[in-house]
């Protein structure tokens, strides 16, 4: 494969939702209005892509934006600066290539280079996502909270990685 991490444009958003809807159990879900919002406000919206083929994303919001995930908000009233990755998406047939890893490492060179000290992720932990969990506790992600979400059907595990 000869695969690219690459800004996303209007022209994935078809992909991207696709991608989000597959794993939706895990994430929350995406419109395309929604994904509009999130791509104008996102200090990092990239893809992992073949050609046309997208086989990743990423998306991460700084602090200071007018997004409503509750997750977002919790970590915005606990640390003044941050770079949230809302959501790491790899397609199911392309999990465990790598592709996280590689988008993972554009955000946390992305905060080094504009001097953010806090990337911010939350991970289901009820029900549990232990892919995810394991992936974060390798780079050293810590749990700083917890909440419940969607309404209480669903536990998050808030964790902080400080660079």
């Amino acid at each position: 494969m000869n695969l690219v991490v690459r800004y996303a444009n209007p022209n994935d958003f078809d992909q991207i939702l696709r991608l989000n809807e597959e794993l939706v159990h895990f994430l929350s879900p995406l419109t395309k209005e929604k994904l509009e919002q999130l791509h104008n406000q996102s200090e990092i919206h990239q893809v992992v892509s073949e050609d046309e083929k997208i086989y990743a994303f990423c998306l991460a919001l700084r602090e200071g934006k007018d997004y409503d995930s509750v997750n977002y908000r919790w970590f915005s009233d606990h640390y003044p600066r941050f770079l949230y990755v809302d959501r790491v998406v790899v397609d199911i047939d392309y999990q465990a290539l790598g592709l996280g890893k590689l988008l993972y490492e554009e955000v946390f060179k992305h905060a080094r280079n504009t001097n953010v000290p806090i990337v911010t992720a939350e991970i289901d932990i009820k029900p549990p996502n232990p892919v995810s969990l394991k992936f974060h506790e390798r780079y050293g992600f810590k749990e700083v909270g917890q909440q419940k979400v969607a309404d209480g059907k669903k536990i998050v595990s808030l964790q902080v990685l400080e660079l």
